[in-house]
């Protein structure tokens, strides 16, 4: 036969796993919304730094074509080969491993390009430069 008093002894019992089911489906509610945020948020930031760099590289193509000898041959390939990690760069696939890689070798040909040409650029963007000269 039941016991009566059975369901007063597990009383606190239900009542901490209907709490603890509770709180965890409140917590993945919260951490997919706060997920999707933090996505979009990271996503627009590299595809704002991708079009910086893609509006100079379409700058210094430019120059290029109006006048062929405007910079060193040097120069000219470092431009070349920041199009075509542009190009390679995958926006549809936000998971492949060589995200990091490409915008980090982007990162670098920018600044030896800017250093080579003499020319003071910076991205707004980048992640802890405060108190730089911005352009």
């Amino acid at each position: 036969m039941d016991d009566p008093f059975d369901s007063s002894f597990n009383l606190e019992e239900t009542h901490l796993k209907e709490g603890y089911d509770e709180g965890y489906s409140h917590g993945l509610d919260a951490g997919r919304e706060e997920g999707k945020q933090v996505g979009l948020k990271v996503g627009f930031e590299v595809g704002e730094e991708l079009g910086f760099y893609s509006g100079c590289i379409h700058i210094w193509t430019s120059a290029i074509q109006i006048d062929p000898t405007c910079f060193s041959s040097r120069a000219k390939t470092t431009i070349t080969q920041m199009q075509e990690l542009i190009q390679k760069y995958p926006l549809m696939d936000p998971e492949d491993l060589q995200v990091q890689e490409i915008m980090d070798s982007l990162r670098l040909k920018f600044k030896m390009l800017c250093s080579s040409l003499h020319v003071k650029l910076h991205y707004n963007g980048y992640p802890g430069e405060a108190n730089v000269t911005q352009f």
